[in-house]
């Protein structure tokens, strides 16, 4: 920045206002009447944004003149620190550097000093700075950008609007720091009442994220030197690079009743009529995620547990759990659900049932024929009835019969193990009475979204805390509360760097 001349010095405003006369004579003179229209917005853009920066600086300078210029109290008056003692000594020109949205200003503020003490700078205070060289808006911005997608477009966007201002590196940095107070916003934050009709459904799923060999879990690791593949350019079928850790998702949400019937979920083998539209099922409405994969599977369901505790403190509604089948979650569940005295309707989603039938058809039928579709339908309809066991039963029957070779009667006798061993879990017919969802679209949307639209773009390999931040963060912006976190985030970030919120950290003692 050009150091300011005598004139500066009376106005600080003075390097603004020039900034603006060469912007407006630059639009008003005759070489911008042969700029087209685009030609014109990258002239506004780059000398916009430098009056803009010469703006905030002009401000900046104002503020350290008033401090600079305020009479000191009388007697052996001076500041005291957050240690409780009194510095006495003030000396001015103490500058700092701030990259801001705009470019980069400086700071220069008063300085307090006593022997043998901390220096310190009521101005830091006063305008809320931040620990590093970065301001709180482009953070804001960069935690915006990195979370949608790669750091590499954060920092090519960032350059487009705010010049060269942030490195790659540092753009992770801010992600991990802007992440810190997400457990607490939710501790504080209040969820939306429902009615008690209302059904309170919780959704569990598990997703790998591809790690740096240092992040990963220490069996999987181990796995991961151990390996040696049979082939030296890709992988055989079957072997696995052992290069993810399992992150464990968590659902929340309020779905209002919507009675359906089999029907309404599985045509009949013969096809709708026609006459009567399928009912629609309950919607997911007040949805809430979260995720870790720092954290054990059992740290997830229990935030999720405290999330649905918060909508239903005394357990009047109906609580719906949905899960893909994996007994390690059931087992969890389960066990959150006894410590806390709440009773569950755990129901197994009915796309993974709907998978195994579909293998088991192929047993008996060509694949892609409308016999094996008929099949699909008649024994999904019987489960949906709330007669898996019987459905089991007619598919063993039917399976001896048929006299199936072996790889045939493996995926039939998977199909049979599967609707036998989560017979509890298969109760469709109270589920659908209720207007329950049956399906765990949410959840696995939300691996999608969370996990697959950014954490596992081509190439990239994760360390811990940046993986945890991102996801934690992607799950804050899907659930609406980024902007009501920001807030209350950067009011904490003023507690730790400057003392009470109310920026009165350093008072003036007489």
């Amino acid at each position: 920045m050009k150091p300011y001349d005598a004139f500066d010095a009376i106005d600080p405003f003075a390097a603004a206002i020039r900034a603006f006369d060469c912007l407006k004579g630059a639009l008003a003179g005759p070489e911008s009447a042969a700029l087209s229209h685009h030609e014109l917005e990258d002239l506004v853009e780059v000398q916009g944004r430098e009056l803009l920066r010469l703006l905030f600086q002009s401000h900046l300078d104002l503020r350290e003149r008033r401090e600079r210029e305020q009479a000191r109290p009388p007697g052996r008056g001076g500041v005291r620190g957050a240690d409780g003692q009194v510095r006495p000594h003030r000396e001015s020109g103490h500058s700092r550097a701030l990259a801001c949205v705009f470019g980069t200003v400086t700071v220069t503020r008063c300085a307090w000093r006593g022997k043998g003490q901390t220096s310190v700078h009521p101005q830091d205070a006063e305008l809320s700075l931040p620990s590093g060289l970065h301001s709180h808006g482009l953070r804001r911005l960069a935690v915006l950008e990195a979370v949608r997608g790669s750091y590499d477009q954060a920092k090519e966007a960032i350059d487009r609007r705010c010049g060269k201002v942030l490195g790659k590196r540092q753009a992770e940095q801010l992600v991990v720091a802007a992440a810190v107070d997400i457990g607490s916003f939710y501790q504080h934050k209040i969820a939306l009442p429902a009615t008690a009709a209302t059904a309170l459904v919780l959704q569990v799923d598990g997703k790998g994220i591809a790690m740096r060999p240092e992040a990963l879990r220490p069996a999987t690791l181990k796995a991961h030197l151990n390996s040696k593949g049979a082939m030296r350019t890709r992988l055989a079928p079957g072997e696995k690079p052992h290069r993810k850790r399992i992150a464990t998702l968590a659902c929340v949400f309020d779905a209002d009743p919507a009675p359906r019937r089999p029907h309404d979920i599985i045509a009949p083998p013969d096809g709708r009529s026609g006459a009567r539209p399928p009912r629609p099922g309950p919607k997911a409405r007040a949805k809430w995620l979260t995720g870790s994969v720092i954290h054990p599977p059992e740290h997830t369901i229990a935030a999720a547990f405290d999330q649905a505790e918060a909508r239903d403190p005394q357990h009047l509604r109906d609580w719906v759990v949905l899960v893909d089948g994996a007994r390690h979650q059931l087992d969890l569940i389960q066990a959150e659900a006894a410590r806390r005295g709440i009773t569950l309707h755990v129901l197994l989603d009915i796309v993974h049932v709907s998978e195994y039938i579909w293998a088991a058809a192929h047993s008996f039928h060509k694949p892609g024929t409308p016999a094996a579709e008929a099949w699909v339908a008649g024994n999904l309809t019987t489960i949906l009835h709330g007669q898996a066991a019987r459905a089991a039963h007619e598919i063993t029957i039917q399976a001896d019969k048929k006299g199936l070779g072996t790889a045939k009667h493996e995926a039939v006798d998977a199909c049979v193990r599967y609707l036998t061993g989560h017979r509890d879990q298969l109760d469709y017919n109270t589920a659908l009475a209720k207007g329950w969802p049956i399906a765990t679209g949410p959840i696995e949307g939300a691996c999608r979204y969370l996990i697959g639209d950014r954490l596992e773009i081509t190439g990239a390999r994760w360390g811990l805390t940046g993986a945890e931040a991102v996801l934690k963060l992607r799950a804050l912006n899907d659930n609406g509360d980024f902007e009501s976190y920001w807030h209350y985030h950067l009011a904490r970030e003023h507690h730790r760097l400057h003392g009470s919120p109310d920026r009165s950290r350093y008072i003036l003692a007489a």
